[in-house]
């Protein structure tokens, strides 16, 4: 009797390769950059204003993704790729729900250092707290540019390619955004 031995393909080791791997019908590929990029999208997806149904844009977002991986440019970078993927899915999300994108930020919920007393996490929490509410209240231009830029720690060009907008229009919505913010949370703490 004949025994088959099988080998495992090892984990692709970077983006180029389990993009290569992923459009020879390597599912184990594709699954590593689903892993590599979840947390990033579903923050991605909240921050735009997905909110509770973030899980379900990004479930999209990754089969679109797939889907549309033969027309991915293969000497671009497929985060941003991906992010532009995930904005438009939540863009469509909020249009079709017929109200204005809603920030769900869970930062005032993420774990405070040990070292920190009980009296300053409190007032970290709150002055967290307070700029997301004056992020909620800009407009949805300039939020999605601060959210890109500030929260998902992206780069000017990352950005412009997540909304596919020119740079200019990152820089300018970018300064009017953090115009706003100064002015309001500085009328909030005076």
């Amino acid at each position: 009797m004949e025994s088959f031995t099988t080998y495992a393909k090892e984990p692709p080791t970077d983006d180029d390769e389990a993009i290569a791997r992923s459009l020879t019908g390597d599912l184990a590929a594709y699954e590593v950059l689903v892993t590599r990029y979840s947390a990033l999208a579903h923050r991605t997806a909240a921050m735009l204003g997905a909110a509770d149904e973030a899980e379900d844009v990004v479930q999209e977002a990754f089969v679109k993704a797939y889907r549309h991986l033969a027309t991915f440019r293969q000497d671009a970078p497929f985060r941003p790729w991906l992010l532009r993927i995930v904005a438009n899915e939540t863009h469509d999300l909020t249009r079709s729900r017929g109200r204005r994108a809603e920030l769900a930020v869970k930062l005032t919920e993420s774990r405070l250092p040990e070292t920190e007393s009980p009296e300053d996490a409190a007032v970290a929490v709150d002055r967290r707290t307070r700029l997301l509410d004056v992020v909620r209240t800009l407009p949805e231009r300039e939020r999605e540019v601060v959210v890109c830029r500030y929260f998902l720690q992206l780069s000017e060009a990352e950005t412009a390619q997540v909304l596919d907008l020119p740079a200019g229009t990152v820089k300018s919505r970018t300064f009017r955004g953090l115009k706003r913010l100064r002015e309001e949370v500085g009328r909030d703490l005076a």
